[in-house]
C-alpha cells in the first residue's frame, strides 16, 4: 500500500509518541520495520519534503524514441513484412536487436498493426471426427496444426 507524505508523517509521529515498542506499534499499525526505518531515514535527512515519493524519470529498459521512429520508418519500407521478419531484418541490417514483441507494440501504438497476429476459430461442441483408438486425438490436432500453415 502506497502512503502520502502525511500519512507517513502520522505513522513516524505516532510510532514516536507511542508507550508500546516500535516493533508492537508497527505490527500495530501494520507497516514493516525495514519500511519505516526508510521513511524514518529519510526524515531526519529532509524533514517532511523528503517523504514524498521519487519520481523516476526513466525506465532502465524503455526503448527511446529514436530507434521507435526507427522502426516505424522500417516498417513503412517494408509494409508485406510481419513484426517477426521487421525485428529479424533490424537485427541484421542496422546491428541493434530488438524483439518481435517490441517491434509489434511499437507498430500497434502506431495504428501500424490492423489485424490479430492469429487465426480465431469457432469450437464446436463435439469433434466432428470422432476417436476410435488410443492417441488418434492428438494427431488429428497435429494435423490441423500443419493444414493451417
Amino acid at each position: 500500500m502506497r502512503y502520502s507524505a502525511e500519512e507517513k508523517m502520522e505513522i513516524i509521529s505516532l510510532t514516536e509518541r507511542s508507550e508500546l515498542s516500535v516493533k508492537r506499534t508497527l505490527k500495530e499499525i501494520g507497516v514493516s520495520r525495514s519500511t519505516f526505518y526508510n521513511w524514518y531515514d529519510r526524515y531526519l535527512d529532509g524533514g517532511v519534503d523528503a517523504l514524498h515519493d521519487r519520481v523516476r524519470r526513466t525506465s532502465w529498459n524503455k526503448i527511446p524514441d529514436t530507434y521507435r521512429a526507427k522502426v516505424i520508418d522500417v516498417a513503412l519500407d517494408r509494409t508485406a513484412d510481419s513484426p517477426r521478419e521487421l525485428a529479424t531484418y533490424m537485427t541484421d541490417n542496422m546491428k541493434h536487436f530488438i524483439s518481435e514483441s517490441s517491434v509489434y507494440r511499437i507498430l500497434k501504438s502506431a495504428d501500424l498493426i490492423t489485424c490479430p497476429n492469429h487465426i480465431l476459430l469457432r469450437a464446436n461442441d463435439e469433434f466432428k471426427d470422432k476417436t476410435t483408438y488410443v492417441h488418434q486425438m492428438w494427431q488429428s490436432a497435429s494435423e490441423l496444426c500443419t493444414l493451417l500453415k
